[in-house]
């Protein structure tokens, strides 16, 4: 996937946009107007914050407060100047608290699709009002205000708060979920131990501003890449919160196996399940065939096929997001915001009886002989509280372990490449191979 670009360094200002956009049948209007220019910004440096690690060096424990240098500021923003106070009396049955979403690289092609899906109601559903918190970088500022305006001007009832920032110790603040878009894309001639230096240290400090400042219940889902170790490198710096909350997203490569499965088929989407994606975000990846369904029935005895199941199904899944930027020039970004959505959906509504849904979790307790303390997507079931189980019942054979096995290994090996960002030691890098993400070239 191509990721919205994101800076590590200079988290040094910050603007807040704050509002309730109830119908005028249920609020009472009390007007603020604050006199100050609409793009008034305020430049604060924050010297202590480190850009950059050394290789041999073991990062420091996460700090469990914000440093004293990252006070939040706020300013209203357009029509979010304007406060909206819910009377007592107005409030029905119906009515729900508050749900903050922050979202870092939100001035990105993935977030321009995401946002607008969030706010409308689509996700958390049409009487849930929310606040969003957006995260970029100093270089991306000015595009964050025209995120905000665009917000703005869609005039969701639903969007009660807006934020923009820099600083993720602002914009975490609080959060009950995150959403972590924004890392570096792989750039010419960079390697997968290159990218891995890169991001990690953008997600260990996002790690540390959850664990100083989030709530102790938020979920967290990584998006930028490599995600799997992204999200470890992320829970590691962040142990206030359960590192069951941690989620890397390969819910776009269970899309995608679902839909090669059922143009091979010859059925809708909806006639596939139990379909699983195994281990990394990467191409060494392992769409499971052998427990999936169509109308119920094991694929294999759909599909007879054994060779185009065991080679070139496994391939296109892999190398789908490759071929999509062959064909368009650009990675995939409506088709990610949608599995982002179809992730979070899976895990606030209850998982139908008999299916379950794919994601990068953390492997500790697993039943299935996994390497423990890693990211490792697996298969999942929800009671749609926010929580989640893994699948016992799955059947592993020999075919499908060996895929799984080598999975595992390069994902040993990326823990091994960050261990000075997780503070396990001196960062050793011994990859398999130089393996690519779905969606480059």
């Amino acid at each position: 996937m191509a990721l919205a670009e994101f800076s590590p360094c200079s988290y040094s200002r910050s603007q807040t946009l704050t509002s309730n956009l109830s119908s005028a049948r249920s609020i009472a209007i009390d007007v603020h107007l604050f006199h100050r220019p609409r793009f008034s910004l305020r430049l604060r440096r924050q010297p202590n914050i480190s850009c950059s690690v050394a290789p041999s060096q073991i990062q420091s424990p996460p700090p469990t407060v914000r440093p004293a240098d990252a006070a939040n500021k706020r300013e209203c923003y357009g029509v979010f100047c304007t406060t909206y106070d819910l009377r007592e009396d107005d409030k029905t049955k119906s009515w729900k608290s508050l749900i903050s979403i922050a979202v870092s690289g939100a001035a990105g092609m993935i977030s321009n699709h995401l946002l607008f899906k969030l706010a409308s109601g689509e996700v958390f559903g049409p009487d849930q009002p929310i606040s969003l918190r957006l995260l970029g970088s100093e270089r991306s500022y000015q595009a964050l205000e025209g995120v905000a305006m665009e917000l703005e001007d869609s005039l969701y009832p639903l969007l009660r708060e807006v934020s923009i920032g820099v600083n993720p110790y602002d914009i975490f603040e609080d959060a009950e979920w995150a959403l972590l878009i924004g890392a570096k894309p792989r750039g010419p001639g960079m390697e997968r131990a290159g990218l891995l230096d890169i991001n990690g240290q953008i997600f260990a400090e996002q790690g540390k501003a959850l664990n100083a400042v989030a709530s102790r219940t938020v979920k967290v889902i990584v998006v930028g890449n490599p995600c799997n170790t992204n999200a470890l490198i992320c829970l590691k710096n962040a142990p206030n919160i359960p590192a069951k909350n941690f989620h890397a997203l390969t819910r776009l490569d269970e899309n995608r196996a679902k839909c090669q499965l059922a143009l091979k088929a010859g059925v809708f989407y909806d006639k596939v399940s139990n379909v699983t994606i195994w281990g990394n975000h990467s191409t060494t990846q392992v769409p499971d065939f052998l427990n999936a369904k169509i109308n119920g029935i094991p694929v294999k005895e759909v599909i007879t096929d054994t060779k185009w199941l065991e080679q070139e199904f496994t391939e296109r899944v892999q190398k789908r997001g490759g071929v999509l930027i062959q064909k368009w020039g650009r990675s995939s970004a409506a088709s990610t915001s949608v599995s982002i959505v179809d992730g979070i959906r899976s895990l606030v509504t209850p998982t139908p009886e008999g299916d379950w849904f794919s994601s990068g979790v953390y492997t500790n307790g697993n039943p299935y002989g996994i390497a423990e303390d890693i990211v490792f997507s697996m298969p999942c079931r929800s009671k749609g509280d926010g929580d989640y189980e893994l699948v016992k019942n799955v059947e592993i054979d020999d075919f499908l372990r060996e895929r799984i096995k080598k999975t595992e290994a390069e994902l040993l090996a990326e823990k091994r490449c960050v261990a000075h960002l997780t503070g396990e030691g001196n960062a050793f890098c011994d990859l398999p191979e130089d393996t690519m993400l779905p969606g480059e070239l």
